[in-house]
């Protein structure tokens, strides 16, 4: 018996099946899929597959659904935008130093332009809790700038920056940093506040307050607002969680110590209902795609509140 196949090396197209290489009981060279004959033409050689077809159709369906959703929900987020107040964690402004916390004078300056151009009016933490009490209404974007450590370009480059637009700004100081190479002197902190700016709390010596004894926890915080009150600076009633940590036992002890609030690392929106002790914050490290990572990362705060996943809503229970 003898079989078509369109294989170079026999003669006329014709296989011998005493050649060893054949495979009596498969009726197909070794190494070669099964060979189905199509008819009298050439036979048609087809390399039996593996059982990875299902895989892949089942791997672009998902990838199909998670692309329809995810444009299902960037189109929710433009039409029916969530409300709330938006605060931007910041650190270093400067051309110096290349790091996780630094943001460039240029780029931070078009962070603050695209606010701008966006509809943003900055506010400080007090004014967002003010208007809680209904003693004074807020803009119909807020946002708040915030800045962590208190270090001195947050003086000499973010300030000019945010006054040219007539932006306001909220710092939060390491006090037992203050005046040291690279951190805010006190006659800056005092200009500062003199130029609008709101002064707050992070803590005595930026250590993680979930990490020692609640007395511990509670000397780090009085002591911080003392010292700078001390210092003839206005009351301080805000504070920032060092590395955004906390847990059920901190806003006890901020009440007890008359903070009136405290922001997280955590991102979305606030609303009147989000704990003042709990207060969400949008972190901007230095982008590497310009402003576009900018806006995303707002996006992404305002998707999270549009779908109620961690907005910290309530006062935490002990």
């Amino acid at each position: 018996m003898k079989m078509r196949q369109s294989r170079q090396g026999d003669k006329q197209g014709e296989v011998d099946f005493t050649k060893p290489d054949f495979d009596l009981d498969e009726r197909r060279p070794l190494g070669l899929g099964k060979i189905y004959v199509a008819g009298y033409g050439k036979s048609e050689i087809h390399e039996s597959g593996g059982g990875g077809g299902w895989f892949s159709r089942l791997l672009l369906t998902f990838l199909f659904l998670v692309l329809m959703l995810g444009g299902a929900l960037v189109a929710m987020v433009e039409m029916y935008p969530p409300q709330g107040v938006l605060i931007l964690e910041y650190h270093k402004v400067n051309d110096r130093t290349k790091d996780d916390y630094t943001v460039s004078p240029t780029e931070f300056s078009a962070q603050m332009d695209a606010l701008k151009e966006d509809g943003y009016t900055a506010i400080s933490v007090l004014d967002f809790l003010r208007a809680k009490k209904g003693k004074q209404e807020l803009p119909e974007k807020p946002v708040v700038v915030t800045f962590d450590d208190g270090y001195s370009d947050n003086y000499t480059e973010a300030l000019p920056i945010l006054e040219k637009r007539g932006m306001k700004a909220t710092v939060f100081m390491v006090t037992n940093d203050i005046g040291l190479p690279g951190y805010l002197t006190w006659d800056q902190l005092h200009d500062m506040e003199k130029r609008g700016v709101e002064l707050g709390s992070h803590t005595a010596n930026h250590l993680p307050l979930t990490e020692m004894t609640l007395d511990e926890a509670r000397d780090e915080v009085q002591k911080s607002k003392l010292q700078m009150e001390w210092k003839g600076l206005k009351t301080i009633f805000v504070l920032s969680y060092p590395n955004g940590k906390y847990d059920k036992y901190m806003p006890k002890i901020l009440k007890e110590e008359e903070y009136l609030a405290a922001v997280t690392g955590d991102p979305g929106l606030n609303t009147f209902q989000t704990d003042p002790y709990r207060l969400l914050r949008t972190n901007i490290p230095p982008s590497h795609f310009g402003i576009r990572e900018f806006r995303l990362r707002i996006w992404k705060s305002k998707a999270m509140a549009l779908l109620g996943l961690w907005q910290n809503v309530g006062e935490m229970k002990e």
